[in-house]
């Protein structure tokens, strides 16, 4: 099923394309809405999901390359495991895989992810994203919908 890696390319190149353009046309932090729950707003993050140890002071930088190149590496083994009854599973691993590769790519040239999608209601705001970890939820969401209703649940022969 490594066919799949397409879409991971897809992800990947979506990703780097749309963070490119939030950084040449969005000052950072200033919100510009698109629809009323919704805003473009540039920003960066040095730590993980929810800026998760992002004032750790810099080492935190090549835990989460590490983590994304091992957890990328898995990911392409188990890709290349899969037969062709397993397709849910193909199309999730591939988008959590280009996910994780786009942001790593952030940490690597940058040191951290450009972000610059926000979602928010009256003054509830959830933490700014980007399309690489749009990818890696939807892929998740997948991931679970299979485990759930997908009834081999993933296992390969």
């Amino acid at each position: 099923m490594l066919k799949w890696l397409w879409l991971t390319a897809v992800v990947v190149g979506l990703d780097q394309a749309t963070k490119l353009l939030a950084v040449q046309y969005l000052p950072m932090h200033v919100p510009h809405p698109l629809l009323p729950v919704l805003n473009l707003t540039l920003s960066y993050n040095e730590g993980a999901a929810f800026s998760f140890l992002s004032n750790a002071g810099g080492w935190q930088r090549w835990l989460f390359i590490g983590l994304a190149l091992a957890v990328s590496l898995v990911l392409v083994v188990w890709l290349r495991r899969l037969t062709r009854r397993d397709r849910l599973i193909a199309i999730a691993l591939a988008l959590v895989l280009g996910g994780a590769i786009g942001n790593v790519i952030d940490r690597i040239w940058q040191g951290k992810v450009t972000d610059f999608i926000q979602l928010y209601y009256g003054q509830w705001h959830f933490p700014t994203f980007n399309v690489a970890d749009m990818a890696i939820s939807i892929g998740v969401v997948l991931l679970l919908i299979d485990g759930l209703f997908g009834g081999r649940g993933g296992k390969t022969t």
